[in-house]
């Protein structure tokens, strides 16, 4: 009988594939991995992992009859990414808001290596975006009618990368810095609209212009109701960022991109970036929107503790140079890089006309790690545990016990060969 029971258990993986500890409630454990974690490489040791968190760590720990194994010989294990800063992917939009568009997101992401995003809306309707966060929380609970197993924010069932919230990047902007963001939907600062929006699917972050009238009041707002409120699309000088800082201001969007450059005898807002160290910047490492030695500026500047790798990825990522759409603008795409088809592109402007990026979250963290020369357990603060910090969550972002098990195995080029959401595989570069 015990052999039949093994030989059932057996089946019932090859059945069932990458579903099989979720289905007969198996712990999970991960041998051979150079596990590295927010402060810490620990060399190669096991990971086990029991329902969705990580139960013990450390070379001692061996699977039980009862477990699965994953041998990662030769890999190294990595918090799973967190992108906060993310239109689309695979020719899908958050602002498409259709079940379908999450799903697809939320699926292909896991090829990235992302556990983990936040629905980033554009500068839309309010009507529209009321319509991307009731997608945003069906995706969450798992009960949109798009394609099967969409990512749930609570338990971690379904097949998709997390949704952690909703980051409305827009429409509090100002029109001279508007860039890839539709002109034609921009407003004032307006709390009461977040706090509708809120209520339908918690929002986690707003970019806001603070020199905007009302910003102030707005973030203060905000920042009560425990939103993070983010300055981007913005021309504010140093003394509008203070203020906007001192009213509850931690986050600048997509650092320096849309914001007025630094002047030695005319501080900005990305001068006071540099300079606060309460601050978290959101840096886009695709080689298009800052040089490199930007980037080593501002990795000198912040430290690891308060720098966030992004995306900003449009729906072309992922997807063959073409025309695409980004907010209602025509955005043509090409080598690489993604530029509004009607904007001619002038090489004086502040704001260019770049549409958001076409990278992939590891591609942009392969960059990120290459230009800063950060050893590994310092830069990967800012690939998900410096996200997560700060929005206030505290249980995802490291490898270590009590946390959620979302991790990713990548080679030496940081190329993803499986990642873990939950506890569960949900995607494997062999089986996919």
């Amino acid at each position: 009988m015990e052999n039949m029971a093994i030989l059932s258990l057996v089946f019932l993986f090859l059945a069932s594939g990458l579903g099989f500890w979720r289905k007969v409630n198996m712990g999970l454990v991960i041998e051979g991995a150079n596990v590295i974690t927010p402060g810490h490489d620990l060399g190669v040791v096991n990971v086990r992992i029991e329902a969705e968190r990580i139960a013990d760590v450390g070379p001692d720990v061996r699977p039980t009859s009862a477990d699965c194994a994953i041998e990662a010989d030769g890999l190294t294990l990595l918090p799973g990414f967190v992108d906060i800063h993310s239109h689309g992917r695979s020719g899908c939009d958050f602002c498409d808001a259709t079940d379908e568009a999450f799903a697809t997101i939320g699926r292909d992401k896991l090829q990235d290596g992302v556990t983990g995003f936040l629905a980033t809306g554009l500068t839309r309707p309010e009507t529209e975006l009321a319509e991307l966060c009731r997608c945003a929380e069906r995706y969450k609970r798992g009960t949109g009618d798009g394609e099967r197993g969409t990512g749930n924010g609570e338990r971690g069932t379904g097949n998709g990368a997390t949704c952690l919230g909703v980051h409305l990047e827009g429409p509090f902007f100002n029109a001279e810095m508007a860039g890839a963001q539709n002109p034609a939907y921009l407003k004032r600062p307006d709390a009461e609209m977040v706090k509708r929006l809120h209520a339908i699917s918690p929002v986690k972050k707003v970019s806001l212009a603070p020199e905007l009238e009302g910003a102030e009041d707005c973030i203060r707002e905000l920042t009560a109701a425990g939103i993070v409120a983010s300055g981007g699309h913005s021309a504010a000088d140093y003394a509008t960022f203070e203020r906007a800082r001192a009213a509850g201001m931690t986050h600048l969007t997509h650092f320096c991109n849309a914001m007025m450059p630094i002047h030695h005898l005319r501080p900005t807002m990305v001068t006071g970036g540099l300079i606060a160290e309460d601050v978290f910047v959101e840096i886009i490492t695709d080689g298009v929107h800052l040089s490199d030695p930007m980037i080593k500026l501002i990795a000198k500047a912040k430290g690891p503790d308060r720098l966030m790798v992004i995306t900003d990825a449009m729906c072309a990522a992922g997807c063959p140079d073409g025309l695409y759409t980004l907010g209602g603008l025509r955005v043509n795409v090409s080598n690489g890089k993604a530029t509004l088809a009607d904007v001619p592109y002038d090489p004086k402007a502040i704001v260019s006309n770049v549409a958001g990026s076409v990278a992939l979250f590891c591609d942009c963290f392969r960059r990120f790690v290459r230009v800063t020369g950060w050893p590994l357990e310092e830069a990967i603060k800012a690939a998900g545990y410096n996200q997560c910090r700060s929005l206030g969550i505290a249980d995802r972002g490291e490898i270590a016990p009590g946390q959620i098990a979302d991790l990713v195995l990548v080679d030496n080029e940081f190329v993803p060969q499986m990642t873990i959401v939950g506890g569960e595989v949900r995607y494997d570069k062999e089986r996919k």
